[in-house]
C-alpha cells in the first residue's frame, strides 16, 4: 500500500484514467480507479479515499452527481478535471465546493501539486471537523488559495495563457496585488469578466 493517501479518480477516457492513475501511483498515492459514476460511488463506499479526482461529463452518472454524493454520505474532498470550463459548469463546480478545478488537457506534472495541496487543505478542515469548503471561502493565507472560485480563477488562467497551476496562481496574486483586492476577490472578479466575454456581443 503507498503511505500518501487514497485517492479515487473517475474518467470515462480509459487512456486518460491509466495515465493518471500511473501518475498517481508514481507519486505515492493508493489508486482506485473507475470509468463511470455508478462504480465511483460503490468503490468511494467502500474504499473510502481521501480524495476524488472526478472527470464531469460521463455516461450515466456524471461527476457532479458523483461529488453531490461524496459531499453528502462521504465527506470526502473531490476536484474536477475537465475540458469545459462554459459559465454553467463552473457554476455547478462552485455550488458542489470542489477544491480545485482543473481544465484538460492537463499534464500528470501539473495535477500531482494540484493534489498534494488539495490534501493539505482538506488536512485542515478535517481537523475542523467536516470537509466544508464553501463555509471556508472566507479563509486566508494558504486556506483562501484552495477556496472553489480562486481554484476556478487558476484554472482560467492556466488554459487562456498555457500556464503551470503554480504560475497561474502567481499571476492571480500579482493581479490581486495591483487592483488593491484579495485574492479571493480578484477571483471573482475575473470569473465575471469572464462571463461577460463569453456574451454573444463581445469580441
Amino acid at each position: 500500500m503507498q503511505g500518501k493517501g487514497k485517492i479515487l479518480v473517475v474518467d470515462d477516457d480509459r487512456l486518460v484514467l491509466a495515465t493518471l492513475a500511473h501518475g498517481l501511483s508514481q507519486a505515492g498515492y493508493e489508486v482506485i480507479d473507475a470509468d463511470n459514476g455508478d462504480d465511483a460511488i460503490l468503490l468511494a463506499r467502500e474504499h473510502k479515499p481521501d480524495l476524488a479526482l472526478l472527470d464531469i461529463r460521463m455516461e450515466g452518472k456524471s461527476g457532479f452527481d458523483v461529488a453531490a454524493y461524496l459531499r453528502e454520505y462521504c465527506q470526502t474532498p473531490f476536484m474536477f478535471l475537465s475540458a469545459f470550463s462554459d459559465d454553467e459548469t463552473v457554476q455547478q463546480v462552485k455550488e458542489l465546493g470542489a477544491v480545485a478545478y482543473l481544465v484538460k488537457p492537463l499534464d500528470i506534472r501539473q495535477i500531482v501539486p494540484a493534489v498534494e495541496a488539495a490534501f493539505a487543505s482538506a488536512g485542515h478542515h478535517k481537523a475542523d471537523s467536516a470537509f466544508t469548503p464553501l463555509r471556508r471561502e472566507r479563509a486566508a493565507n494558504k486556506s483562501e488559495a484552495m477556496a472553489p472560485a480562486v481554484a476556478m480563477a487558476v484554472g482560467v488562467l492556466m488554459h487562456r495563457y498555457s500556464l503551470n497551476r503554480a504560475t497561474a496562481l502567481e499571476r492571480l496574486q500579482r493581479m490581486a496585488n495591483n487592483e488593491g483586492a484579495t485574492l479571493h476577490e480578484q477571483a471573482e472578479r475575473l470569473l465575471a469578466a469572464v462571463e461577460l466575454l463569453a456574451l454573444p456581443s463581445a469580441n
